[in-house]
C-alpha cells in the first residue's frame, strides 16, 4: 500500500497517508492510457475543417465552350474539380471526432496514471487548502513552500472559487475539482496535487 507525506500550506510535513493500493498502486498499464489520451483529445477537436465542392465554388453557371467542334475536350463547368479553381472532391467537411471508450477502461486508465505519479514521486498531498479570498500571490506562495511551482494539477474535492481564481493567473498551473479529473488531465501534468478531501474523493469514486 504506497504511503505518502501529508503537507500543510506552509511546507511542512504533518502526517502520512495510507493510499488505496488499487488506485495508486495500480500497475500502470501505457496501452491502456494512450488509448484514453488520444479519445480526450479526439474530443477536444473542433473539427470544423472544411473544402468547397463544385456546388459551392463561386462560378461556372456557364458551359465554357460549344460541346463539339472546338477541338479541346468537352466540359460542363469551369469549377470541375479537374479545373485550376475547381471544386475539391472528398475534401473534409465538418464532422465530430467524439468517441467512447468503456467506462471501466477510462477509469483503469485514470487508476494507471494516478499510481504513474506515485512513482515517480509527483504526487503531493496537502492536509488542506483553503483560501479566504482569491489572492494570486498567496496561492503561488504555497505552491512555492510544497515544490509544486511550475507544471502542476491542482485537485480539490470539490469546486473552489478562491482556489480557482487564485491559480488561474499562475502559469502551467490548472485547478480541477476530484469528480473532473481524468487520464489526460493527470499526464498532462508533471506534478499532481491533491488535498487529503480530494484523495478520499478521488477513492470513493474509483473504488
Amino acid at each position: 500500500m504506497p504511503k505518502v507525506s501529508v503537507y500543510n500550506i506552509a511546507g511542512e510535513q504533518v502526517g502520512e497517508i495510507d493510499l488505496d493500493d488499487a488506485i495508486f498502486g495500480a500497475e500502470v498499464n501505457e496501452d491502456l492510457l494512450h488509448q484514453a489520451v488520444v479519445m480526450y483529445q479526439a474530443r477536444k477537436r473542433r473539427g470544423t475543417a472544411a473544402t468547397k465542392t463544385r456546388g459551392l465554388v463561386a462560378g461556372g453557371g456557364r458551359k465554357p465552350w460549344r460541346q463539339k467542334g472546338t477541338g479541346r475536350a468537352r466540359h460542363g463547368s469551369i469549377r470541375s474539380p479537374i479545373w485550376v479553381g475547381g471544386g475539391t472532391v472528398f475534401g473534409p467537411q465538418p464532422r465530430s471526432y467524439k468517441y467512447s471508450m468503456p467506462k471501466k477502461a477510462r477509469r483503469q486508465a485514470l487508476r494507471s496514471a494516478l499510481s504513474a505519479k506515485v512513482n515517480t514521486g509527483n504526487l503531493i498531498v496537502v492536509d488542506e487548502l483553503k483560501l479566504a479570498e482569491p489572492k494570486t500571490k498567496t496561492m503561488y506562495g504555497i505552491l512555492q513552500n510544497l515544490n509544486a511551482s511550475g507544471s502542476t494539477l491542482l485537485v480539490t474535492a470539490g469546486p473552489d472559487d478562491n482556489v480557482r481564481l487564485s491559480a488561474r493567473n499562475i502559469a502551467k498551473v490548472k485547478v480541477l475539482p476530484a469528480n473532473e479529473l481524468n487520464a489526460l488531465e493527470v499526464l498532462s501534468y508533471r506534478r499532481l496535487l491533491l488535498t487529503q478531501d480530494a484523495v478520499a474523493k478521488v477513492e470513493e469514486v474509483l473504488a
